[in-house]
Parts: structure tokens; C-alpha cells; sequence
């Protein structure tokens, strides 16, 4: 069963170690996003190289392809994608609301169609956990109900109630004898009352961990902050906290310094498609004529594997000619930079200087 083991405090911020059935992560943790069962362009070995020890697969996007049935038969999601690191799964609540055009939300669930071949499905908080559960995920996500920047008041606390209802319909139908971690989710719109409302109600039903969700869905960043900084304290202190789809590296930061353990975001590797690095001055975009014949690496500051191979003149040359080493190269890069910038933070909680850093980075760092 999963158990979070913090070994330092610097002001909100927290490091220690997560413990799941398929070994340690150590918190903060970035999460690449393996949506399909696979970090796009890398093979597990590369992603474990970069020094991720747990990825986010989307039960949504599985459920519809290739189907339970199939990743069940061989062996679950560690063997289908050989991966020997966590798995977390998000429940698909957000994808079926942003990517079925065709949805219907009941007491009972959410009926929709898939977007790949407008087949018709029903998804209920029981049947979410059921599917994560076969699929052999480590950490699975409640059922929610995504509220998006512009709802109105009554339309966040109706969504968010109905939320804290499917929370503890999918805790109930959760098999806890598997090993399998639930988290509940925290929603509420950009309303500090409903935030507050909806933390104390997941803790009150005891899941192992909690997720904060709604955020980074269009607002202004001052708004997600603000939303964070009024969720995080009504959470357990000895439970982990999970703030999806963020963000960029300063993104990860204010995070951390307002008490977020884990993370995940598709930015790294999209970037790393669009031609752009993140380094630790700054984003780099590679299509810049300035690089044409810069024999440098990446990131002077990187001990990656690209940056110990490739310059930047090489990489450069190799997105121009739309050569699929590019991608691989700036996707793995990015990857390790990200784990690299955790590891620091981990690091400088640890010795206590982190609550004097991370203005100093944020200050200074190029987004």
C-alpha cells in the first residue's frame, strides 16, 4: 500500500519518499506523461534514464484503445509497455469532457462517444475505478467532473458536490487488498470556499492520496496560484498531494514552495517536438538561426546524454531536415532536465535552502 515518508520541511515545501507496490519514488516528483502507454518517441529505458521513476498513462485513451480486455490478457500496464517504474492513471473525467463533443452528465455518470470512432459508452465513478484497476496501474484517480475557467458559481458547487458523490462511489468500489492506491480529487472552480469545501470533504473520506484538479484550464496563473495556496493546507500533511498537468519549470517551483508533492505535464516532450529546449537558463529554440553553427551543448549546466553527444549545431540540423533524432533527442533532454530541476529542489529542502532559491530562480529563469 502506498505510504508517503517525508524526511524534510523548508517552509510549505516537502521532500521524501513515496512508496508504491512497484517501488520508491522520491517527492517532489515530476511525472513524464505516457498517455498511450508510451512517452512519445522514447523507450522505457530512455525515460528511466532520465531519472523518472513514475509515469502518467490515461485510462481514457486505454479504455478506448486497444481496450481493458487486451492490457489485462498480457499482463497488465507494467508488462504491456515494459515499464518497471510507478504508473499513475488519470480516470478520463477531463479527456471526456474536453475531447467528446458528445457527452451527457447524470447523477449516475457520464455518457459520451469516443472521438475515434464515435462509439457510444457509459461511465460511471464504480466503472472508472474497475477499468484502472484491470489496466494494473499503481496509483489510480478518482472519478471527476472537470470544471472549466468561466463556470458560474452554481455551476462549480453543483459540479463540485457531484464530484465529492463520485469520490465516495469510486472509494467504495476501490479493491484496497491489490496494493493499488486511490486518490480523491479536489475541484471548486476558482471559488476559495468551494477549494477549501472540497479538500476538507475528499479528507474526510481518507483516501491514500489527493489530487488537485481544475487548474491550469485557461486562467491566469496569479488565479491557479491563489487556488493552490487555498487547497494545499486542508489537505493531510501526511498524505501526498498531486497538482495535474502542470506546468513549466517555474511552474514546478511554485508548486513545491505551496506544498505540492507530485507532478505531471505534456510540455516537455511537446516542446522537445516544436524544437525548443529547457535548459537552467532559460527555454532555447533550436530553429533559431543564432544555433546554425553553435558547436555547444544544449545546456552547458546538463550532464544528459544528449548534451554529452550532440551539439547544438547537429541538433538544429537535424530538425531542419524533419529527422525523427531531433524529436528524440530534445524530448529526452527535456525529460532529464525536469528531473534534474526536481532533484535539485528535493536537495535543497533537504539542506533548507530552498525557501531562499526559489525567488532567486524565479526571478532569474527565461520562460
Amino acid at each position: 500500500m502506498l505510504q508517503l515518508t517525508l524526511s524534510a520541511t523548508d517552509g510549505a515545501a516537502r521532500t521524501g519518499v513515496l512508496t508504491l507496490r512497484a517501488g520508491r519514488v522520491d517527492t517532489p516528483a515530476f511525472m513524464p506523461v505516457g498517455t498511450q502507454a508510451t512517452v512519445k518517441s522514447l523507450t522505457p529505458t530512455e525515460v528511466r534514464a532520465t531519472g523518472a521513476q513514475i509515469i502518467l498513462n490515461n485510462a481514457y485513451h486505454l479504455y478506448l484503445r486497444p481496450g481493458v480486455e487486451l492490457v489485462e490478457a498480457l499482463g497488465g500496464l507494467h508488462a504491456f509497455q515494459a515499464w518497471d517504474g510507478g504508473i499513475l492513471t488519470d480516470s478520463g473525467g477531463y479527456q471526456i469532457f474536453s475531447l467528446s463533443a458528445l457527452h451527457k452528465v447524470s447523477e449516475e455518470g457520464l455518457a459520451f462517444k469516443s472521438h475515434i470512432d464515435g462509439s457510444a459508452h457509459f461511465m460511471t465513478p464504480e466503472k472508472a475505478i474497475d477499468v484502472q484497476q484491470r489496466l494494473g496501474t499503481d496509483i489510480l484517480m478518482s472519478f471527476d467532473q472537470p470544471i472549466p475557467w468561466g463556470a458560474t458559481l452554481d455551476e462549480t458547487r453543483e459540479a463540485t458536490e457531484r464530484t465529492h458523490r463520485w469520490a465516495a462511489r469510486g472509494r467504495a468500489a476501490w479493491r484496497p487488498e491489490t496494493g493499488q492506491a486511490l486518490f480523491g480529487i479536489v475541484q471548486g472552480g476558482f471559488d476559495a470556499g468551494l477549494r477549501q469545501t472540497s479538500a476538507e470533504t475528499l479528507a474526510a473520506l481518507d483516501f491514500p492520496g489527493y489530487s488537485i484538479g481544475g487548474l491550469s484550464v485557461g486562467e491566469p496563473k496569479e488565479v491557479m496560484w491563489a487556488m493552490l495556496a487555498e487547497t494545499t493546507p486542508h489537505l493531510p500533511a501526511d498524505k501526498p498531494r498531486y497538482l495535474m498537468g502542470v506546468g513549466t519549470p517555474t511552474d514546478l517551483v511554485r508548486g513545491v514552495r505551496l506544498g505540492v508533492d507530485m507532478f505531471d505535464c505534456v510540455l516537455p516532450t511537446r516542446m522537445g517536438r516544436n524544437g525548443t529546449a529547457f535548459t537552467w537558463a532559460g527555454r532555447l529554440n533550436l530553429r533559431n538561426a543564432q544555433y546554425e553553427a553553435d558547436a555547444g551543448p544544449l545546456d552547458p549546466a546538463c550532464n544528459c546524454a544528449v548534451c554529452q553527444t550532440f551539439s547544438r549545431a547537429y541538433l538544429r540540423h537535424l530538425l531542419k531536415a524533419g529527422e525523427i533524432l531531433a524529436i528524440r533527442s530534445l524530448s529526452y533532454h527535456n525529460l532529464a532536465f525536469y528531473q534534474q530541476l526536481m532533484a535539485h529542489m528535493r536537495g535543497a529542502i533537504a539542506d533548507g535552502t530552498f525557501t531562499a532559491w526559489a525567488p532567486e530562480f524565479l526571478a532569474s529563469y527565461r520562460e
